[in-house]
């Protein structure tokens, strides 16, 4: 049936020059599929039809796909331990392999802000995203420390793992409920006192002195009464304020 209509649509276009002059290109997602349509004309008749490119229906790809992000989406930490994803990424972490595609020989500074926008998946999506089983939850504790470094306690910056900046936030969020429910140890970093010392014997530590004894008509500070202000300075003030001088 696919086939057909495929067929049909490219004799209809062959036929029509004016109809070809209009058609483009335009791409969506459709059950976890990339569809490649001819036209926006003819976008909602495949939608309708519930085709997909390579004449792969309902029961294709695309429907393994959905049936398998439900199947894992109430408990996401049981996919850590199926074949599936054994089979695909052993005992390695999931951004292990991943490599991202840019310009030049110097890597981008930042990842990417999401790898989806709306229907629109980006042509190298991060780790995280790339995977639809793989779903973020404080409870998905496996996945959590795929991205702790078990030296600092800390997470991977997004530079080193690839996650984009959405599924970063994503992932500092379920780290801190993670923690505070306790299902991930807090590292905190060990110092050694035993080097100091704390006892009063040092000449650091000793008795408070005495206040010095103050007389009535000499100046708080001994060293008040040895400063001579300067006359100048002394008779530019007094001119300012003698309004205000009794």
């Amino acid at each position: 049936m696919a086939a057909s209509l495929q067929s049909i649509v490219r004799a209809v276009c062959r036929v029509s020059p004016a109809v070809l002059q209009r058609t483009h290109r335009a791409q969506t997602i459709q059950n976890g599929v990339r569809v490649l349509f001819a036209a926006p004309v003819m976008r909602h008749f495949f939608n309708s039809a519930k085709l997909t490119c390579d004449g792969v229906g309902s029961q294709g790809v695309g429907s393994q796909g959905v049936e398998s992000h439900s199947r894992f989406r109430d408990t996401p930490w049981e996919y850590l331990e199926s074949e599936e994803y054994i089979e695909r990424y052993g005992s390695r972490p999931v951004w292990s392999d991943y490599r991202r595609n840019h310009k030049g020989g110097i890597p981008p500074q930042k990842t990417r802000k999401t790898c989806i926008r709306g229907e629109k998946i980006c042509g190298h999506p991060c780790p995280i995203c790339r995977d639809p089983n793989i779903i973020i939850h404080y409870q998905n504790v496996n996945l959590l420390q795929q991205f702790i470094s078990p030296q600092t306690g800390m997470l991977y910056d997004p530079t080193r793992t690839g996650v984009c900046m959405k599924q970063q936030k994503l992932l500092n969020k379920a780290v801190e409920t993670a923690r505070d429910h306790g299902l991930i140890p807090t590292k905190l970093l060990s110092v050694d006192y035993s080097g100091e010392d704390f006892s009063n014997s040092h000449g650091a530590v000793g008795c408070t002195p005495l206040p010095p004894a103050y007389t009535h008509g000499e100046p708080w500070y001994t060293w008040y009464g040895d400063i001579e202000p300067d006359e100048r300075e002394l008779a530019r003030v007094k001119k300012i304020y003698k309004p205000y001088l009794k």
